[in-house]
Order: structure tokens, then sequence, then C-alpha cells
């Protein structure tokens, strides 16, 4: 709860030392459990530790935060985040897993260096990305959000389309060239007036101080407060992994650096041979496998439409000798069980024109479930009978709904067991409707 941090003392500040170190000494100033400020924090007890000095960097920037250990000769807190507090603090959020610590306390606090590493070469490869996104796409591309943590980084920037396959490998390529150059990253703290001067990439309405951090890679020159790598070469490479959009006017693309690539390379590798497994071929050959299975797949779609006709056909059998008479209409209901939708409207197309004036109605179950089908020609239409109507008075025996134009309708339903009465019923609702 925020409140809890706003009770302690505004005089305390952090100094923040892991520009280029991973672990330092310093002394606690501040402790809170969830609840309330505390003078010792216990084994098993969540809270949060403010030392007077940390290498631990605070979420900020879009940059995740560090975690790691605070330790002393007898206990340990695990940091599993580290937040900015009000007037320069810094917050150490976890849990003490052993022994117990109390204010004013000597510790030693050490940065996951692994999770450091990875945050860093995701960070530094945000600023090369910038720096290619406004070389390949324009000088338009501006910031407009970012992050990154050790498994990622995700940028968002300005741009009023999405970016075309080419722009995506001319700016991975651009990025991974950064890279191979093994340019230094160089950071300099001066005002903001010779900041302006060097033409550092400022954010769009930020607030900066008198004084701010320049940070140099390269062709890329951007103000920021966040941790690097040494080299632009430790960032290993770069791979995007997708762009996409988020507001109008903005494009995100997330990337992964380092180890990571491999893995995701690794991961892409182990899906692709499976894939191939399942196709029966080899991972060479899967694009034409994939090609030639779904030529094959329209050519057997096409002949079961064509068969389940021809069944549905015969299904109906001499159905002409069902035809009723109602009030000198027509109407031939009949049930076609095994025939989807498609091939119950081509036999009532083909019945009804055998029929040549009345109504067709057909009910059939496909795999548990109804489809219905009514047809009306024109002549009978002009005596009151009406296709989507005759679907509304029938189909909730089947436990369904639908409707439709005078001459064509049809309907779903749940329950099988109606579809006989429901046949019955189109003979009584017919005669309703002629009157």
């Amino acid at each position: 709860d925020a409140t809890i941090y706003e009770q302690i003392d505004t005089a305390l500040h952090t100094e923040f030392v892991g520009y280029d170190k991973c672990e330092s000494e310093g002394k606690i100033v501040a402790m809170t459990t969830e609840t309330e400020l505390a003078d010792v924090l216990s084994e098993g007890q969540t809270g949060t530790i403010v030392t007077d000095s940390t290498p631990f960097y605070a979420t900020m920037g879009g940059q995740q935060g560090d975690k790691g250990v605070i330790k002393t000769a007898g206990a340990e807190f695990t940091v599993e985040d580290t937040i900015k507090l009000v007037g320069d603090k810094v917050g150490h959020v976890g849990k003490v897993t052993s022994g117990s610590f109390k204010l004013q306390e000597q510790v030693t606090l050490q940065v996951d260096e692994k999770l450091r590493k990875k945050t860093c070469q995701n960070h530094s490869a945000t600023h090369l990305l910038q720096k290619a996104l406004r070389d390949v796409l324009g000088t338009h591309v501006e910031q407009a959000g970012s992050y990154q943590d050790a498994e990622r980084t995700r940028f968002d920037f300005s741009h009023f389309q999405a970016m075309t396959p080419e722009e995506l490998y001319k700016v991975e390529a651009a990025v991974n060239a950064a890279i191979d150059k093994a340019d230094p990253v160089v950071t300099k703290v001066m005002s903001i007036d010779e900041a302006k001067k060097t033409g550092a990439m400022a954010l769009f309405g930020e607030k900066y101080g008198d004084e701010v951090r320049v940070v140099t890679m390269g062709d890329s020159v951007e103000l920021c407060g966040g941790t690097h790598v040494k080299n632009t070469a430790d960032i290993r490479q770069f791979k995007i992994i997708s762009e996409s959009g988020v507001a109008a006017g903005v494009r995100r693309i997330e990337a992964l650096t380092g180890e990571n690539v491999m893995n995701y390379y690794h991961r892409m590798e182990k899906n692709f041979r499976q894939a191939a497994v399942a196709a029966k071929t080899d991972p060479d050959s899967l694009r034409d496998k994939i090609l030639s299975m779904t030529a094959e797949i329209k050519k057997l779609q096409g002949e079961l439409e064509s068969m389940k006709s021809k069944a549905a056909k015969e299904a109906a059998g001499d159905a002409l000798s069902q035809v009723k008479d109602v009030n000198g209409v027509s109407i031939l209901a009949l049930r076609v069980d095994g025939a989807d939708m498609n091939a119950l409207r081509d036999l009532s197309d083909d019945l009804s024109a055998k029929l040549k004036n009345g109504v067709v109605v057909l009910a059939g179950e496909l795999g548990g479930k109804v489809n219905l089908v009514t047809k009306a020609t024109e002549d009978v239409i002009k005596k009151g009978a009406h296709a989507g109507n005759l679907i509304k008075a029938i189909a909730p025996l089947v436990g369904g709904g639908g409707g439709g134009r005078p001459n064509m309708a049809q309907a779903g339903g749940k329950n099988p067991a109606g579809i006989d009465e429901a046949l019955a019923k189109a003979e009584e609702a017919l005669r309703g409707m002629l009157g």
C-alpha cells in the first residue's frame, strides 16, 4: 500500500551506486511490513527495506527493477522487485527467507547479475532499435513507451501503418550490424543545454532535471537513466518477434536479445521438426507437403459434398409418392438423416423443381444436432404459404429456432427426438397459413 511508504521520513534518500557494480554495502534506514513501518523484519515476513545506498536499479523509464538478495551474517532477504519511492528513496520489496533485519543495520546488497545482464542487453538494444527505426522509417518515429526486463524488450513508437516484412528485416539487420560494430557504450552526466548540443534523443513531454545522463553507443545518442551493457557486442544478437498496432498511429515491436534469441530458435526448430513428423515428411520438404495436403483436402471436401448430396437424394428415395395435399397445396415433409445443411438445401431445390408447385420440408439428424430446411414455390406463396413462418412454427419442437424468406428458410436444433413431430406439425402449420 503506497500510503505506508508516505510515512517514511522524507529527509531520507538512497544513493544509487549500481551503474558499474552489482554488489555493495549499505545501511538500513527504513523498513515496512505490508501494512506499517517496522523496526524489525523477521523470517517469513513480507516487506520493504530502504537503504542509504544500493546497487539495485528501481523500475523506471520502462526498465524493470533489479532482483537479488540483501544479506547480513545471519539473515537473508529475497528482493522480488525494486521500486522508486518519494524523495529519491529506493524500496527493495520482498521476503525475509532467514534470520531477521533491524533498523540501522549494515547489510550487503547483491543484484542478480544474470538477470541484470539480460535486462541491460534488452535496454541497450532498445536504443539501437530506435535509431534503426528512424533510419529505416523516417524521423517522425518517436518513442511512445517502452518496457525491458530479462526476457524481452517492448518498444512503442509513432508510425502510421504496419511495417512491411522488408522494413522489419532492414531494422533487425541494422541493429545486428550496430551490435557487430562493438562500439563502447559511453555515459556522461551533463547539463540539459550541453545534452541538447549533442543531439541526444529526449522523450517528448518528459521532465528532466538540470543535469542529465547521456548514453552514446555508435550513432545512437539518448538521454537515459537506465543501466546498460559496456559494449554493443555484449548484446550478442537481436531478433524481432512481433510488430503490431496498439493505438492510432502507434506501433509496437517486441524483440529478444542474447541467449533468449537462441532459446527462441531452439523452440522454433523443435516445433518445426514436430510439424514435419506430424506431416510424415522431413523439415526441408514441409512446405511442399503442406501445399499438397491442402490441395488434397480441398479435393476430398468437394467429393464429400457431392457424396452427401447424393446420399441425401437416395435417402429421400421415391419421395414424390409421399406428397400430401393440404387445402389444394402439395406438401412434401421428409426425414433425411446424415445430411448437412448444404446437402439439405440442394435436395430441397431438387425436390421443389420436381414438385413444380408446393412446399418442401426437410429435417434430419447429423452428429446429435438437427438441420431443418423449408422451401415454397411462388404460386403457393401467393396463396399464403411462407417458408420462414413454417420454420418458426416447427423449429421449437427440435429445440431450435430460425426463420427466413417466404420462399426459403432454415434452422438448427438440439433435440433430434422431436424431428418426426416437427414434420407432422408442418402440415398443420401450412393449413393455418392457407386458411
